[in-house]
């Protein structure tokens, strides 16, 4: 699909802090992976389809709900139940990205250590900030930020389905993940994620 009416759908969710792409009128991966994010935080079944519901959501749409309030005026927020990031920048939304979390399957990596694939809760910090690809043992990541040691980040990703499939990171879209690094101190940064 393309034509002002797509223009129109990326302005308002650049407006609205989810990053679409450029506003050029043409749905692509961007905005498609902007609407599923938009989605996941109204709580409407994410299709990526603009239909009645979204229309009406875009037109009085809610706030992501904040799940640590004194986080700090530079943090990360992750939810699983969701699968959604909400970068705030002094005290402000700055970025909403859809991501794909740990898919909680039993798996072994080439090492021998077998495990859960959970993404865990907690508090964190960004530790590093790895840029490019970077092969990892169960595969590969783009322009990592981590937030345990060097085993967890907030990674690109060719594929982040809206399902939860990763091995434990967090993954955010490829568009995202080119400029996420440079909105984010690393190390420093909080990172909270929640159920």
């Amino acid at each position: 699909m393309a034509g002002p009416d797509v223009r129109q759908l990326q302005l308002r969710l650049a407006a609205l802090k989810y990053y679409a792409g450029p506003a050029d009128g043409q749905f692509g991966t961007d905005t498609l992976e902007a609407v599923w994010a938009f989605q996941e935080v109204q709580g409407i079944t994410p299709t990526g389809e603009v239909g009645p519901i979204t229309r009406q959501a875009l037109a009085h749409p809610q706030s992501p709900a904040v799940l640590v309030p004194d986080g700090g005026s530079l943090r990360i927020e992750i939810s699983l139940s969701r699968e959604v990031l909400v970068l705030y920048r002094a005290g402000q939304v700055a970025l909403i990205s859809h991501v794909s979390t740990g898919g909680g399957y039993y798996y072994c990596s080439p090492g021998g250590g077998c495990a859960y694939a959970i993404t865990p809760t907690g508090d964190f910090r960004t530790t590093a900030f790895i840029p490019g690809w970077v092969t990892v043992p169960l595969g590969e990541m783009y322009n990592p930020v981590f937030f345990i040691d060097t085993a967890y980040a907030i990674h690109g990703d060719t594929e982040v389905p809206l399902q939860p499939v990763s091995h434990g990171c967090v993954r955010i879209p490829m568009d995202i993940a080119q400029f996420f690094h440079t909105l984010v101190s690393a190390p420093g940064t909080p990172v909270y994620i929640r159920a």
